[in-house]
């Protein structure tokens, strides 16, 4: 499964004026709770905020990956948000975050739900994919650079 599969542009924001690590997770889920393919949006946000109390998933260099299993979505669903601002996630290295995808998978997709984060975060190693993705100014920018990185870079 392609990241680029799984983000619309009506589920990537740019410039996101969120000022707290909750203020970005409220405004993803919110974005998500509405798609056919999520049940139950509250209990999607109790499972990603279950999840964030356990170990930050600020991961470092300016990103983080808030993610959760849960029922109460049929299938995975994502959202990503490049932030107007630096904020605040209690980050592993310390430093603020501007790039955020939200990942929720279904409680029985243990699989897809790993093979995805790992695809994320090797994307997101790469420096220049995160600068690529800060500079682009629309949700469309966005998604055609995840198509591109992977069309190029990830083995499918």
């Amino acid at each position: 499964m392609k990241i680029s599969d799984i983000l619309t542009e009506q589920t990537i924001l740019t410039g996101l004026d969120g000022r707290t690590k909750d203020d970005i997770i409220n405004t993803l889920v919110d974005l998500i709770g509405e798609l056919p393919r999520v049940i139950d949006k509250e209990k999607v946000r109790t499972a990603i905020f279950d999840r964030e109390k356990i170990m930050s998933t600020g991961v470092g260099n300016g990103f983080a990956i808030p993610h959760g299993k849960t029922d109460a979505v049929s299938d995975v669903v994502a959202a990503f948000a490049v932030t107007a601002k630096p904020v605040d996630y209690q980050s592993l290295d310390e430093k603020p975050v501007r790039l955020v995808f939200l990942l929720v998978g279904k409680d029985s997709m243990v699989g897809p739900h790993i093979k995805l984060l790992s695809r994320i975060s090797r994307l997101m190693n790469k420096e220049e994919f995160r600068e690529k993705l800060l500079r682009a100014p629309t949700s469309h920018d966005v998604l055609e650079a995840f198509r591109h990185e992977e069309e190029n870079y990830l083995e499918m």
